[in-house]
């Protein structure tokens, strides 16, 4: 009769485990890879259409702006509002998703604290998105 002996070195299940965890680890990175290019890719398809969205929405709030409620004051803000639709458009449509995101890592580099504010809320806008903004 024999008996099957199995190893008690602790070394050897750690091996194991590490290599299971290592292997995890790969898959995970290998995922996100994987959607960060897709993500990309959706991106720069959309690049043109984003852009004219963003000029359609500019060209309506100057359409609207004199219209508005609060005189001359909330009409100019809203042409500024506007041209910045407009100029963000521009940007969209001449850089690519590289070349945004150095000028989005540039910018941070830049002004560290107003970056992390405008993440937090960036954060706390998803947060509530993502729940229904409701609390209960």
């Amino acid at each position: 009769m024999s008996t099957t002996r199995i190893s008690s070195d602790p070394n050897m299940e750690s091996s194991s485990f590490s290599d299971r965890v290592s292997d995890t680890v790969e898959q995970t990175k290998s995922k996100i890879t994987e959607f960060g290019s897709a993500t990309a890719d959706k991106f720069e398809q959309n690049r043109v259409a984003m852009a004219s969205g963003l000029e359609g929405a500019a060209e309506s709030l100057h359409e609207r702006a004199d219209e508005l409620p609060g005189g001359p004051k909330v009409a100019n803000l809203a042409h500024t509002a506007a041209d910045k639709l407009n100029t963000t458009a521009e940007f969209v449509r001449q850089h690519d998703l590289n070349r945004m995101m150095n000028d989005v890592e540039d910018v941070v580099k830049r002004n560290p604290g107003p970056s992390l504010l405008v993440a937090a809320g960036l954060g706390f806008l998803v947060a509530r998105a993502i729940s229904g903004g409701s609390r209960g």
